[in-house]
């Protein structure tokens, strides 16, 4: 078995935590099945700041350029709330983005059904959820220039965020999204806001052109971005695949991961191109939710996110379909069986902690790849 290598980014706050639960399953993986994964593991965000002044050191650029999928954490807290705009924690992750052209950040929202009583939705609404919402991760008004607050004199200012599209943007996004539909139930919906914004135009026309000429046989539909986000509150299981951008990415994923009760339980993947020769992506996974530095070292955290961002690494980096499967099945189990941290906990079921959970679905885990 060839070497499977893996950059481990923790980052911040509770994020050393959580990796270490995903390290226990990496562990299970190399001694059950010799999957061959090799791991090192690297600074960031404001770790990196306090260690070299930057949030991403130069080394660790060259680290993750070279794996095969880096797993992160989380980045940033309030003790680097002074720090200058390019050095923040969060640029660090920028960077990673940027410079492995990771531009399709896949973020599902699935509903356990252990946990559909704890969203706000009624369960009826909310059970069997099972959505994937694909944000544009890479352009958009995130990245667009000119980007700036000037002042203007006489007490005034203006500030400038800068919305920009060109077409292969639009064109690889579309075509992720559709590909992606292809393996689920064939419908994608588009959100943007064409009826105000010059890029809502284009990338309606965009997208629809690739449809037409690359995908006739799955199902499209369009819909405004501020429309889509009350549909996902009132009627989410009518989506299969959302396809946006970068700025409506942000917020409808977000309003998406609410839905199932808790942010911490979420997973993402940001994926770039494929290589030619190769077929491989360069891509990296990281939970939802932030750092929650006022819980970090205190081993209550839920890692169910960070492992759950593992299994989407086994799916998407290196076709380990049936690892990845069952590692969603022992989350499920664990949920089923009581097996709560604080943040999900519900009235006769056994609170644990991180690490405790981490044993539960490694338990569990462990069975299935040996059944």
């Amino acid at each position: 078995m060839s070497e499977r290598r893996l950059l481990l980014l923790p980052g911040d706050g509770i994020g050393p935590e959580i990796m270490a639960e995903a390290e226990k399953l990496i562990a299970i993986l190399n001694a059950e099945r010799s999957t061959g994964f090799a791991t090192e593991t690297a600074l960031v965000g404001g770790s990196a700041f306090d260690d070299g002044g930057e949030a991403i050191s130069e080394a660790t650029m060259g680290l993750a350029m070279g794996a095969d999928a880096v797993l992160f954490g989380a980045v940033g807290g309030p003790k680097w709330d002074g720090v200058a705009y390019d050095k923040r924690p969060e640029a660090g992750l920028l960077r990673l983005r940027k410079d492995m052209e990771l531009f399709a950040n896949l973020r599902p929202a699935i509903c356990y059904p252990a946990l559909a009583d704890s969203s706000s939705l009624k369960r009826h609404v909310i059970e069997g959820l099972d959505i994937l919402i694909l944000r544009e991760l890479t352009g958009g008004v995130y990245f667009g220039e000119p980007k700036e607050i000037v002042d203007l004199g006489n007490g005034q200012k203006r500030a400038v965020d800068t919305q920009v599209y060109e077409t292969y943007e639009v064109e690889r996004i579309a075509r992720a999204a559709f590909e992606l539909a292809r393996t689920r139930r064939g419908k994608v919906t588009s959100m943007e806001k064409r009826n105000v914004m010059k890029t809502g135009v284009f990338w309606n026309e965009t997208v629809t052109r690739i449809h037409r000429e690359e995908f006739p046989d799955l199902t499209l539909e369009h819909e405004l971005a501020d429309a889509g986000g009350m549909k996902l509150v009132r009627e989410p299981k009518q989506f299969d695949v959302i396809v946006t951008d970068n700025l409506f990415g942000d917020m409808l994923s977000d309003i998406a991961a609410m839905l199932t009760g808790s942010l911490g339980m979420l997973p993402s993947a940001s994926l770039g191109k494929a290589d030619e020769a190769s077929g491989r992506r360069k891509a990296l996974y990281e939970p939802v939710h932030g750092s929650a530095p006022d819980i970090a070292g205190r081993g209550i955290a839920n890692p169910i996110a960070m492992i759950a961002s593992l299994a989407m690494c086994l799916r998407y980096s290196f076709a380990m379909e049936s690892e990845a499967d069952a590692l969603d099945a022992a989350i499920a189990q664990t949920l089923e069986d009581g097996i709560r941290t604080g943040d999900i906990m519900a009235e006769g079921c056994q609170k644990v902690g991180t690490s405790q959970m981490g044993d539960a679905i490694a338990e569990r885990f462990r069975t299935r790849l040996a059944a």
